[in-house]
């Protein structure tokens, strides 16, 4: 495949040099020469050195990745085989667990490829691409993962366009299709995965020590509040560790059908439970007039979001979020506060929860923090990877 040289910016030698993983416009004196996604870059600096190999792939964060700083590095088959082998042997404590059969398997540049994720659901391989660019490479990377592990089945989901938007498409590749739901564990918590309806699978991976943190030690006797719930996985989990009544909260008129889903095939009755299809600020406006209260609060809002009759933003709402959770919150009860918002980092984010205890005039506690899990590996030298932020909040009186 034929490589396109480029020339760092002065600013950009020193950062790619370190380990910075991302191309951004800025990062080369021009682009030009460069039209097709995919093309292989040869990164040097001003003083003709080389610096990284790349790849053009235009994303919502950038413009491509680097994928080695080792000059006679071919990326061939061999190399996504290399890739693929070490971060699968990262997860053999996952692999070895009969407890937990879905997990992240491959985690973007965590794990040396930018715009790739594949993730593990007891023997099917869902593979993401983030860019037109690293879907060229998909013949190279699917031979590699087929030569690597036995697989029941390969699907993918492509979130091509700037706003890393899913694109409608088939999404089964090769193998034999399972049937939906196909039924996974998260520390023996089962959840219902569809590979073929759209663009989420039905849970979301990333939270899993959160979940557990929270049937383990915020859930017994608790009465649960869970906002933006999706499909009801916080509530599962607080079920089981033995909530006294779970409210879960979504806009979406399907999550209505799934969460009871969920509480079934775990064996908990859903009608012991409230599943809410409702706007979450409307519901919290009917809480205040009702005076609900609840001993824990749990707040994990899409960054962005938009409905008839407003926008959210996490960075610019999550402090009146806040304060709304706080409102509802008993006097010594717990806020589950989570952002996956990737351009905040957590002191931003603390920052936010002062703020909000300072509007209310309430004190606080933070008793635990999470980031992302081990099976979402973060490359050192792109901290803004660590996306995931969760804290367990203790409201004083």
């Amino acid at each position: 495949m034929a490589i396109t040289r480029l020339t760092l910016n002065k600013k950009s030698e020193n950062q790619i040099s370190k380990g910075y993983p991302l191309l951004k416009e800025s990062t080369v004196v021009s682009w030009k020469g460069v039209q097709e996604e995919g093309t292989l870059i040869d990164l040097y600096s001003s003083q003709n050195k080389f610096i990284a190999r790349a790849y053009y792939g235009r994303q919502n964060k950038g413009f491509g990745w680097v994928l080695t700083r080792d000059y006679d590095q071919d990326i061939d088959q061999a190399y996504f085989t290399e890739r693929l082998t070490k971060a699968f042997d990262r997860r053999k404590k996952y692999a070895e667990d009969p407890t937990t059969t879905a997990y992240r398997l491959f985690n973007g540049e965590g794990d040396g490829i930018g715009g790739l994720t594949i993730d593990y659901l007891d023997g099917h391989y869902l593979v993401t691409w983030y860019s037109l660019g690293i879907y060229q490479f998909k013949d190279l990377l699917l031979k590699a993962l087929t030569t690597s592990v036995v697989i029941k089945s390969v699907y993918e989901k492509k979130r091509f366009d700037a706003k890393g938007t899913y694109l409608e498409d088939d999404d089964f590749v090769m193998g034999i299709a399972p049937e939906f739901p196909l039924i996974v564990l998260e520390n023996k918590v089962k959840f219902a995965v569809y590979l073929n309806d759209g663009p989420m699978i039905g849970f979301f991976l990333d939270q899993k020590d959160v979940r557990d943190k929270l049937k383990t030690s915020y859930s017994n006797g608790k009465t649960v509040l869970n906002t933006f719930s999706y499909t009801g996985a916080f509530s599962i989990y607080a079920a089981l560790g033995g909530a006294s009544k779970t409210t879960s909260v979504d806009l979406a008129n399907r999550s209505k059908a799934r969460t009871k889903e969920h509480f079934e095939i775990n064996g908990l009755l859903a009608e012991k439970e409230s599943i809410i299809v409702e706007d979450v600020f409307n519901y919290f406006n009917y809480a205040v007039r009702k005076a609900l209260k609840f001993d824990v609060v749990i707040l994990d809002p899409p960054s962005f979001a938009r409905s008839k009759k407003r926008t959210f933003s996490v960075f610019k709402d999550y402090t009146g979020l806040l304060e709304q959770a706080i409102a509802l919150t008993e006097v010594g009860g717990t806020i589950l506060a989570s952002t996956n918002y990737s351009n905040g980092d957590m002191k931003w984010f603390k920052s936010c929860v002062q703020k909000a205890f300072a509007h209310t005039g309430k004190s606080y506690d933070i008793e635990a923090v999470y980031t992302l899990p081990d099976d979402f590996r973060v490359d050192e030298g792109f901290r803004e990877g660590d996306y995931l932020k969760v804290l367990f909040i203790r409201v004083l009186g």
